[in-house]
């Protein structure tokens, strides 16, 4: 889902932007510029192969005009030629196949650099940065040629088809490895600070939407996607000598199925009412098969009402179980037998067992030992997990079965080796990470000053915020010079408004969550520098504010108008819109864009808060359990998996009424979650349970950073431990470069350092004795 192009009307194309329709037709042709008039009156799908690239040569060259106009112009023309030749085509299968035939033409006559020399002039042009700024209001005007070179960088990783995975690893090198314009610097730190002058109101006029999804594409297409990495992963445990992965997460993840949400309070209230009037007899105890039935039901009910007044911790405190909410709609008669939940087809379809194999850490079978010997023996070994003398037959066994699950991560054996490094730090040779993707991308900037600047824009772009005179503009560039004056161009404005929000969250939330993993996969101390910028930026009270919402509207939400996708908008002919066309939307039952970045921050969520305490505890703080329970009601297995992760870590904090009141829940979590042996989450007692010193916890970690960073990126770092010449001759000898005033102050020098110094010669001579 993570390659799914937004391309389709986020491009901007010239004929929507322009308010052209396919009837009349487009003005688009050859002569297009005035330069050209070889070709001019010809349809670009007529000329050959060698006519095509003298014509792309000459753009080419008046690419290079000193008037910024003439220089547009020529940009359009190219975009116009990169997006397919629209006018000259009659279905959208030819639109495809001519845009990706005329990028390949493109990037193969060395289109890249010339539209990265053209973007750097336009960041760099500071007249138009001024004038953006005294400027009251910014329209889709002041970012023309803007977004004219970013769609045409955008386009190769939108249209390039899998089988010329060789032509684009040609692009992938000015991509990754930098380009000289930039003393060197990879493309995505360029897009990085298109971004950070954006948010500090230097550049108000970027096209911001269209920024942050060539860098999302660009960090995708560079480093690799989820598939990828889970390629990776495997390369990596291999070369550390680390046992196989137990299970394919992508696989299992996809394998799953959603469950059934759990009942609100306004729900059980009417059940209860229901009971108590005799309308249906209450059931004893209910089936944690229940959890999956009647998934062919639609769950987006109208729920607006109840979303309020639902997963209250006072509301339903005095209900001892969950009853299926779907429950309330079938009668049960006395006479017959009830009807089971599900045939019995259906239940043998069903895989057998847990979806996940258990795990267990080093640490936890250090603890159960340590324990098992101060209960039986009385006194401990330290981290000795192989010594079992005197302990019981049991616990052999359980220890045993501890090992047989015992998993090492990658992390793990990052943070040893880098403790290992620290003791012994001449002596140990360090591992070169130079060969990993991110590490060129890391390098660069090792203390990741862009977090903050895309926090900035997640929360202009969450649709729960508010709108602040302070407030970052981000509808710069879907904003029209020209505000609408019908109630018609009102509608389908408050659509493109809303669909470009719900596309800046998306490529924010995606481009986190790729930065995440492949940092942390590159070296866990990268990944928890960036993680720690994160948690002192308030992102998780900033996710969990985004989720406090009607996340089923949210996903449900229709903020798009088909007949204006491209290409359909510049190939077929346009329908007359009306307001209930606007209104009506599409037939998709789901906001897929929207699903999308829902999960994303849902992992970025649990990524900063996995083994982290007081992470925790943030979440606990700000009372998440209720906001992420009604994220519950969404079901698709894929963002209940993460929305239980994020529950189950917290449940030993919430008490046992909540425990006690939330049993369905709880239900799930055992059910999809993964297990680790030795961790009694579901009963509150667990060791890390007791109160914490959440500062000492986060010092420690950027203790541990800073050795790190100080002896992976500070370019003295073996300056006290650099070797000594004691050879007399071998320092006399070397050729010392002297500065240039040396000759007119040497005889000042000496007559003030040498010869106006009294020698105490007895001195000397007691001391050579």
């Amino acid at each position: 889902m993570d390659r799914v192009s937004e391309n389709k009307r986020a491009t901007d194309v010239q004929a929507r932007s322009q308010g052209h329709t396919k009837s009349p037709r487009l003005t688009w042709s050859l002569s297009l510029c005035p330069c050209l008039s070889a070709v001019r009156g010809r349809r670009w799908i007529e000329l050959g192969q060698e006519q095509q690239k003298s014509y792309v040569m000459r753009l080419l060259d008046a690419l290079e005009v000193t008037d910024r106009d003439k220089r547009l112009k020529v940009a359009r023309a190219i975009l116009y030629l990169a997006q397919g030749v629209f006018d000259e085509c009659d279905t959208d299968a030819d639109v495809i196949h001519w845009s990706r035939h005329n990028v390949f033409l493109l990037y193969d006559m060395g289109i890249f650099t010339a539209l990265l020399e053209l973007l750097s002039m336009e960041m760099d042009n500071n007249q138009a940065c001024s004038s953006a700024v005294r400027k009251p209001a910014i329209s889709l005007a002041d970012s023309t040629e803007l977004r004219s070179l970013t769609l045409l960088l955008q386009q190769p990783l939108d249209t390039s088809p899998a089988q010329s995975v060789c032509w684009l690893l040609t692009l992938s090198s000015p991509l990754t490895s930098g380009s000289p314009l930039y003393n060197g610097e990879p493309f995505a730190l360029l897009l990085f600070t298109m971004v950070t002058k954006f948010c500090s109101m230097n550049a108000p006029h970027f096209p911001i939407k269209k920024v942050l999804l060539l860098l999302w594409k660009t960090i995708l297409f560079t480093m690799g996607g989820f598939e990828e990495l889970q390629e990776m992963k495997v390369r990596g445990r291999e070369r550390l000598s680390l046992p196989p992965l137990p299970e394919d997460s992508i696989k299992v993840v996809r394998s799953m199925r959603a469950a059934s949400p759990p009942a609100s309070a306004m729900e059980l209230i009417e059940q209860q009412q229901q009971a108590k009037r005799g309308r249906r007899s209450r059931r004893p105890l209910v089936k944690q098969d229940s959890l999956d039935t009647y998934n062919e039901r639609d769950p987006f009910k109208n729920d607006d009402a109840r979303d309020e007044e639902e997963d209250g911790e006072e509301a339903d405190s005095g209900i001892e179980g969950e009853v299926d909410p779907l429950d309330s709609d079938v009668i049960i008669q006395p006479p017959p037998p009830p009807p089971p939940l599900r045939p019995p087809t259906e239940r043998a379809s069903l895989p057998k067992g847990l979806p996940w194999a258990p795990k267990v850490r080093e640490k936890d079978i250090e603890h159960f030992l340590e324990t098992s010997r101060n209960k039986f023996i009385g006194f401990t070994l330290g981290n000795d997990t192989e010594t079992l003398v005197g302990l019981p037959r049991p616990i052999h066994e359980s220890v045993k079965t501890l090992k047989q699950h015992k998993y090492v991560s990658i992390a793990e054996m990052q943070i040893k080796r880098e403790e290992e490094l620290q003791q012994f730090l001449l002596s140990i040779c360090c591992l070169d990470l130079s060969c990993f993707r991110a590490e060129r991308l890391k390098a660069k900037n090792p203390h990741c000053i862009y977090q903050i600047a895309l926090l900035k824009l997640l929360l202009a772009a969450a649709p729960t915020s508010k709108a602040k005179t302070d407030s970052i503009n981000i509808l710069a560039d879907v904003l029209p010079e020209e505000m609408p004056i019908t109630v018609l161009q009102s509608m389908k404005l408050g659509i493109d408004v809303n669909r470009h929000k719900e596309i800046i969250v998306k490529a924010i939330s995606a481009l986190l969550l790729l930065l995440l993993k492949h940092l942390k996969l590159n070296h866990i101390y990268q990944f928890e520098i960036v993680s720690q910028h994160l948690v002192f930026a308030n992102c998780i009270p900033l996710i969990l504010k985004f989720f406090n919402q009607n996340i089923l509207s949210y996903i449900s939400a229709k903020n798009s108008i088909c007949v204006l996708d491209f290409p359909h908008c510049v190939v077929h002919e346009m329908p007359e819109l009306t307001a209930e066309s606007l209104e009506a939307g599409d037939r998709n039952q789901f906001c897929w864009r929207n699903l999308f970045s829902c999960i994303n921050l849902l992992r970025i969520l649990n990524k900063l808060t996995k083994w982290k305490h007081s992470r925790t505890m943030m979440l606990v703080v700000f009372k998440s359990a209720p906001i992420l329970k009604r994220a519950l009601k969404v079901k698709q297995a894929m963002m209940q998996l993460y929305v239980l992760k994020l529950l189950k870590i917290q449940t030993k904090y919430l008490g046992r009424q909540w425990r006690k009141s939330n049993m369905k829940t709880m239900s799930a979590i055992y059910q999809k979650v993964r297990h680790r042996l030795n961790d009694d989450w579901a009963y509150g007692n667990d060791i890390d349970a007791r109160p914490w010193d959440f500062q000492a916890e986060e010092c420690a970690l950027r203790e541990s950073i800073e050795k790190f960073n100080s002896r992976r990126y500070d370019k003295n770092q073996n300056g006290e431990f650099a070797p000594v010449d004691n050879c007399l001759q071998s320092v006399l000898g070397q050729r010392v470069e002297l500065p240039e005033d040396f000759h007119y102050s040497y005889e000042m020098w000496l007559e003030r350092e040498v010869f106006s110094q009294p020698i105490q010669w007895e001195g000397l001579l007691q001391q050579a004795r």
